[in-house]
């Protein structure tokens, strides 16, 4: 019988109220905390929590707090990554950024996701898929990037877009919902 995490992390319905993963999130919270409320002239420190709240994490992650998360430990985080304040990211399942992506500010990744049946939703479970985000992509401030969505190498995401469907490389895609507007 698998685990509500085993399910959850191949994408089935599961119980997010689970203790293992209500553990894990505490821990998580705890970690987002001391981050959250570390100052700037504490490198060490921020290094030290980074690496406990995202081990996935390639060199010289740039994470501007405040930052949230669900897990870290589903985020696989390429080189010198950069998260400008306020972003979060629902890492119910894995979230893959390619290296040299830029996040604006206020940027939501978002993995999780509810059944459409209000019955089934009525009971409590839930699901995710997961997001790819390719190499030297920038997402401006204020995107939203929904559900089981990836976007190619190198594209730009305007500012304040929904992205509900998957984004080619090399493209400008902006809008609600978001849509190529040119190739780069």
């Amino acid at each position: 019988m698998q685990t509500e995490k085993e399910k959850m992390l191949a994408g089935e319905l599961y119980d997010p109220l689970d203790k293992q993963l209500s553990d894990e999130r505490l821990r998580t919270r705890l970690l987002l905390k001391e981050l959250n409320d570390s100052r700037e002239d504490q490198v060490e420190e921020r290094s030290r929590i980074l690496k406990a709240l995202i081990p996935n994490a390639g060199e010289e992650l740039w994470l501007q707090p405040p930052f949230y998360c669900d897990y870290g430990s589903n985020m696989v985080v390429g080189d010198r990554v950069f998260f400008n304040f306020n972003c979060v990211v629902l890492d119910v399942m894995e979230v893959r950024i390619g290296s040299r992506t830029l996040f604006g500010p206020n940027v939501q990744v978002y993995t999780a996701t509810h059944p459409m049946d209000h019955q089934v939703r009525a009971s409590g479970v839930e699901y995710a898929k997961s997001i790819r985000i390719g190499e030297d992509v920038w997402i401006g401030g204020s995107a939203v990037i929904c559900p089981g969505v990836s976007i190619g190498n190198r594209s730009v995401i305007g500012a304040g877009s929904v992205v509900t469907k998957d984004i080619p490389a090399d493209v400008f895609a902006a809008g609600n919902p978001c849509q190529v507007i040119r190739t780069l």
